[in-house]
C-alpha cells in the first residue's frame, strides 16, 4: 500500500460525521476531542474538525455531469467499490452521481459514484477491476 495521506476538513456536526464516516462508510474512529475526530479512511488519516466546510462549485466535468470542485475521495478495487456502493444505497444515499461505469473498454475503465457527507463535503469513490488502470492514459 502507498504511504497514507492525511486530510483535514471541516464538518458542522461531529455526531453526524461519526454516524456517516463510522456507521455508513465503516471507517474506524481514532483519536478525538470535543472539536475534532480522526478516522481511518480506508487506510488514510481523515481529520474532521468543527467549522464551516470548504466552498465548492459544480465546475468539474465527469462525462456529462458537473461535479463539485474541489472534492476528495478514494480508489478501491471493484469488489470493495461494489460493496460500498451497496451499503450506501441501503443507507438511502442522496447521490450526486449514482454508482455507474465510465470509460468502458478504454484505458482507465472505472466505476464511480459521487455523494456528499452530512456537512456537504463532496466525495468521489472510484472502483477499478484492474488497479493498474488508475494511472493509465
Amino acid at each position: 500500500m502507498p504511504t497514507p495521506f492525511h486530510l483535514a476538513i471541516n464538518v458542522t456536526d461531529l455526531d453526524a460525521a461519526r454516524a456517516f464516516y463510522g456507521g455508513v462508510l465503516g471507517c474506524r474512529e481514532g483519536r478525538s476531542t470535543d472539536t475534532w475526530v480522526d478516522f481511518d479512511f480506508f487506510g488514510h488519516q481523515l481529520s474532521l474538525h468543527l467549522g464551516p466546510p470548504f466552498a465548492t462549485a459544480d465546475t468539474g466535468r465527469v462525462g456529462e455531469h458537473k461535479v463539485a470542485m474541489p472534492h476528495f475521495g478514494l480508489v478501491l478495487g471493484y469488489d470493495d467499490w461494489r460493496a460500498l456502493a451497496d451499503r450506501l444505497e441501503a443507507a438511502g444515499t442522496d447521490w450526486v452521481i449514482a454508482p455507474t461505469e465510465r470509460f468502458a473498454g478504454e484505458p482507465g475503465a472505472q466505476y464511480t459514484m459521487f455523494l456528499r457527507d452530512p456537512s456537504g463535503n463532496p466525495i468521489e469513490v472510484k472502483g477499478f477491476r484492474n488497479m493498474d488502470g488508475v494511472f493509465r492514459r
